[in-house]
């Protein structure tokens, strides 16, 4: 397990406040947040803005599209001392663009593999977007656009005529399959699903949900082990969807889910944990960049790497090859307060 973060809780709140950890990388997991290893950004709102300077009241240089990929040279953090994310990315001489509505993505391509275990295997999307389509072909219609860091399982390797690789993936959703380039998946090994600090007894961990501070902690005792900014339930215009308060447990994980309702659709949702039969939970997401503030409905969204780091330090423990667990009255415990 990574080290304890070496900040307090009142340290952490400080530097949070400032803008610091606008990339939302909870501080016990090794995960890249230098500036020079973010050099791609996937634009995940309808449109965002380029400005001339880090600031929402520079002026408006041009706009960039959903799905449109962004270079970025540089993390800046900006000047309003009362923004709740003070976060922008340079796009060298282009202008900057808020944090919040683009999604940190890469290019890695993978070597296929045909030899799965029965029952399939969880792969995770390694390029920025690419499309499912319902058959092996790239000619065959398009089902969804899959996003990066999205997650999936892979049932098994098919090939073309034309010798390209593709994976057939299968929607927990609808219970149908679909096909992506085998390059563009990279299948998690078990190793990678591992239990985190399984020396530590259940009953001594437990997360702690700040509403009002948007921030998930997670302890070991009374050690704080883990934190992350977040972004919970909010009022739209289908109605309130608030996160609600209370003790709860993780008494239900999935590793990938479909999730659909009233204004969205979103398959390969990655990193699950549920903490009540409603379906709210922390997970892992991709159509937004902007935590530190409500906005989904009623959900914890957390970073993939964040939600990830939940997932595997929580109970109930799952096996690489399962897909889901469901054990009411188990679980890690969970506070959330206002």
């Amino acid at each position: 397990m990574v080290p304890a973060s070496p900040f307090s809780r009142r340290d952490f709140l400080k530097v949070s406040g400032a803008g610091l950890l606008g990339l939302c990388l909870p501080a016990a997991l090794a995960a890249p947040a230098r500036a020079e290893d973010l050099l791609l950004g996937r634009v995940a709102e309808s449109q965002v803005e380029v400005r001339s300077e880090p600031s929402s009241q520079a002026p408006v240089l041009h706009t960039c599209s959903r799905d449109s990929l962004l270079a970025v040279s540089e993390i800046v953090i900006s000047a309003d001392l009362q923004a709740y994310n003070r976060v922008w990315y340079r796009l060298g001489a282009e202008g900057y663009v808020f944090s919040g509505g683009v999604q940190p993505v890469a290019t890695h391509l993978n070597t296929p593999v045909s030899d799965l275990p029965r029952g399939g295997q969880l792969a995770e999307m390694t390029v920025p977007f690419s499309d499912a389509r319902r058959g092996p072909s790239p000619g065959s219609a398009v089902t969804y656009r899959m996003y990066y860091a999205t997650t999936h399982w892979v049932m098994e390797a098919v090939e073309d005529r034309e010798g390209q690789v593709y994976y057939k993936i299968y929607d927990d959703k609808w219970s149908t399959y679909s096909y992506l380039p085998a390059e563009h998946l990279r299948l998690i090994p078990p190793e990678e699903l591992a239990p985190l600090a399984p020396e530590v007894p259940n009953a001594q961990k437990r997360i702690e949900v700040s509403l009002g501070e948007q921030i998930v902690y997670a302890y070991e005792g009374e050690r704080m082990v883990f934190f992350a900014r977040a972004s919970s339930g909010f009022r739209v215009r289908e109605g309130v969807y608030a996160t609600p308060a209370g003790r709860f447990t993780t008494f239900r994980k999935r590793p990938s889910r479909h999730m659909a309702g009233t204004g969205y659709d979103l398959p390969g949702v990655p990193w699950v944990s549920y903490i009540n039969d409603n379906g709210v939970s922390f997970h892992g997401t991709y159509w937004h960049n902007d935590y530190g503030r409500p906005r989904s409905h009623g959900c914890i969204n957390l970073t993939p790497q964040a939600a990830k780091w939940l997932y595997l330090w929580t109970e109930p423990v799952l096996t690489p090859q399962t897909q889901s667990v469901y054990r009411p009255g188990t679980g890690t415990a969970v506070d959330i307060h206002v």
